[in-house]
C-alpha cells in the first residue's frame, strides 16, 4: 500500500488547534511543527507503511490554474509569515526522518499526489489519500482508501458516493457544478450539492449533459423545470470549473515507487532539530520508535 499526505491540511489543523505558545530559542513559534510531527509520526506508526510520501503546498499564486484563471483561490488571505517558517519546519522534519516529501511552484500537492497515485497504481500498489480536503475524493479508485485521519474515518471507492455525494469518477464533472467556493471557483449558480448529485446520477460526465440538456428537465429534483436554461447559460463557466478542480495525474515528476520507502530517520540530525526547537521527549522517544521500524539502511538527505 502507498500512503499519500496531503501534508498542508495537517500544518494548518495543527498550527489552528494547538496552543500557540510553543517557540524555540529565537522566539519563532513551533506549535505547528510539533502538531505536524506528532500526526505523521503517529501515523507511521499505526498503519507502518511500505510507501509513503508526503506532498506540500509551494504558493497560492504561481500554479498552472492561476494562468488560467487569475482569480483563482484569491479569496484567500496569505499565509502568516509564522506559519511558513513552520511549513519549512515541517519539510525538514520529513528529510531527517527519512520520509520523501515533494513541493512545486507550478503544481499543487493535490497534483503531486494524484500523480504518485497514478504512478503507484500502474507499478500494482493500492493507495491511501491521507487527507481531509474532500476534492481528493475524485482520485480514489477501487482497492483505494480516503482517509480522513483527524476523524478516523476512512472510505472506500464504493463508499465515496454516500459520503460526498458522487461516485469518485463523476466527481470532477459534480465540482464543475457546484464550483468550489473554498477555492474562489464559479460552478453553476442555483445548483448545489443536492442537484449536481441528482445530475450526475443520470448522466455519465459533463460533456454528456450538455449534449442532452432537455433530459435535465425532468430531473424529479426542485427547479428542474429550468434547469437547461441556467446550465446552458453558464456553460463556459462549468467547464472552466472542471479545469481548475481536475486533479493532474501526469505532472512531470522524476520518482519511482521503489524510492518512497521510509529510511531509517537520522537521530543524530533529529536530537539536534528537536533542541533547536525546544521539543521535548515525546517526539524522541517516538523517532526512537520509529528507526525501529524503518530499514536499516543509512540514512540520508532527500533533495
Amino acid at each position: 500500500m502507498l500512503f499519500l499526505v496531503d501534508a498542508s491540511v495537517y500544518v494548518f489543523r495543527a498550527y489552528y488547534s494547538m496552543p500557540p505558545d510553543m517557540a524555540d530559542g529565537d522566539g519563532n513559534p513551533t506549535h505547528a511543527a510539533f502538531g505536524f510531527a506528532r500526526f505523521l509520526g503517529d501515523l507511521i506508526e499505526r498503519a507502518k507503511p511500505e510507501y509513503l510520501a508526503v506532498a506540500f503546498d509551494e504558493s497560492l499564486t504561481s500554479s498552472f490554474r492561476n494562468r488560467l484563471y487569475p482569480a483563482y483561490k484569491a479569496n484567500r488571505d496569505p499565509a502568516p509569515p509564522d506559519l511558513l517558517w513552520q511549513f519549512a519546519r515541517c519539510r525538514e522534519f520529513c528529510e531527517l526522518a527519512g520520509i520523501r516529501h515533494f513541493s512545486s511552484n507550478e503544481y499543487e500537492a493535490d497534483d503531486i499526489i494524484g500523480t504518485l497515485a497514478a504512478r503507484g497504481r500502474a507499478a500494482g500498489l493500492p493507495v491511501t489519500v491521507v487527507t481531509r480536503d474532500k476534492d481528493m475524493a475524485q482520485l480514489v479508485r477501487d482497492g483505494d482508501v480516503y482517509w480522513d485521519y483527524a476523524a478516523n474515518e476512512r472510505y472506500r471507492h464504493h463508499e465515496i458516493e454516500a459520503r460526498f455525494g458522487c461516485a469518485p469518477e463523476r466527481f470532477v464533472d459534480y465540482l464543475a457544478l457546484t464550483g468550489d467556493s473554498v477555492d474562489n471557483i464559479p460552478g453553476v449558480p442555483g445548483v448545489g450539492p443536492k442537484t449536481a448529485a441528482a445530475i450526475m446520477r443520470e448522466f455519465a460526465s459533463l460533456d454528456a449533459l450538455y449534449a442532452n440538456l432537455e433530459r435535465a428537465r425532468g430531473l424529479p429534483i426542485r427547479g428542474a423545470a429550468k434547469l437547461p436554461e441556467k446550465l446552458l447559460q453558464h456553460r463556459d463557466a462549468a467547464y472552466l470549473a472542471r479545469q481548475l478542480t481536475a486533479i493532474a495525474c501526469d505532472m512531470p515528476l522524476e520518482v519511482d515507487h521503489a524510492a518512497l520507502r521510509p529510511r531509517a530517520p537520522d537521530m543524530g540530525a533529529l536530537t539536534a532539530y528537536f533542541d533547536r526547537l525546544g521539543f521535548g521527549p515525546m517526539l524522541r522517544r517516538q523517532a526512537e520508535r520509529l528507526a525501529a521500524l524503518a530499514p536499516a539502511t543509512a540514512a540520508a538527505t532527500v533533495r
